[in-house]
């Protein structure tokens, strides 16, 4: 809902469609879980049908109309493992006639077609007015606890530090079905001490970043981009991340990366952001002018160029639909 906000604000009228349910309002319209008739009536009556994350059930009836399609890609095209399914496959070739975007170069080049590369947006403000906080904290993990997110090879790197003398302190946040492993290997590993499980912040999760020198991203698989690493640059922390995948992207110059799955890399790597201020200080400096592209009123402005290009019309009316829908 970010993205039609900005270009509500910016003047186009425009029209929601989402599968979810919900009763929030919007200076917008939402129609919510339409039949495929009043998806129709909602495509013939727009400049412009724009989904967000493509979504089979809901692209194909609107090719009917011979409308400008635009699909934002925010994952891979694969099933979960990363095979590639007969599903993929069908995205893959009707990807053919639409304009395609992507947050990432590497997901750009990941996709068969050509895509533009526009930058997620995020709302920063809330890290950002903490950018300043008191740094009391080491490192922290922002991320469901699942083995793909590597919090596991966080807390070996942890270990492996402790081993050198070094004993930061390391906030998790998140839940997740591997809480209780990541208990029992800091135990294991005799980091307990230096580790604070937070669980899932719903109100105070910029405030718990802001705390922080460190936001560590150490995922096992390719991020297709990364909006945790801008939620850490905003909040004023330096990043260690994974480099596989559009993640580096996310980081650019704010922090270092190292290699997909590596506990030592990893540890060197918090080693030398952690101790080194003047170099981690830099990092942090560079990220308000980092976070630019990613600011939502931008990357609007960014959507309705293109969208101008094409369709070469006011966009006095333009279709927005949500993740779930076309």
């Amino acid at each position: 809902m970010l993205l039609a906000t900005e270009f509500a604000k910016a003047g186009a009228e425009v029209t929601v469609v989402t599968e979810t349910g919900g009763g929030h309002d919007y200076p917008f319209a939402v129609v919510r879980q339409p039949s495929v008739s009043k998806l129709l009536e909602l495509g013939r009556q727009s400049d412009v049908i724009f989904q967000n994350n493509i979504s089979l059930k809901t692209l194909l009836p609107l090719f009917l109309l011979f409308k400008p399609i635009f699909v934002t890609h925010h994952t891979w095209l694969t099933r979960s493992g990363g095979k590639t399914g007969w599903q993929d496959l069908l995205k893959r070739t009707v990807l053919r006639f639409c304009y395609n975007v992507t947050p990432s170069r590497a997901l750009a080049e990941h996709l068969p077609v050509h895509a533009e590369v526009i930058g997620n947006p995020f709302e920063m403000e809330s890290f950002l007015l903490l950018r300043e906080m008191p740094k009391d904290r080491d490192i922290v993990f922002m991320g469901r606890l699942v083995s793909d997110k590597g919090c596991d090879l966080a807390i070996e790197a942890l270990a492996q530090l402790k081993q050198m003398g070094l004993e930061p302190s390391f906030t998790v946040i998140g839940n997740g079905p591997d809480r209780e492993k990541l208990e029992a290997l800091a135990l294991k590993l005799s980091v307990a001490q230096q580790v604070t499980f937070a669980g899932y912040l719903a109100t105070q999760r910029a405030v718990e970043v802001a705390r922080h020198k460190v936001l560590v991203v150490p995922s096992r698989w390719a991020e297709p981009f990364g909006l945790v690493a801008l939620e850490g640059i905003a909040a004023g922390c330096a990043i260690v991340a994974t480099s596989d995948g559009g993640l580096g992207e996310a980081v650019g110059d704010c922090g270092i990366l190292v290699p997909n799955g590596d506990s030592n890399l990893l540890a060197l790597a918090l080693q030398s952001v952690l101790y080194d201020t003047e170099e981690r200080e830099a990092m942090v400096a560079r990220g308000p002018a980092h976070l630019r592209i990613h600011r939502p009123e931008y990357v609007a402005e960014r959507y309705l160029e293109m969208f101008r290009t094409v369709t070469d019309v006011g966009l006095h009316k333009s279709a927005l639909p949500g993740r779930s829908a076309c």
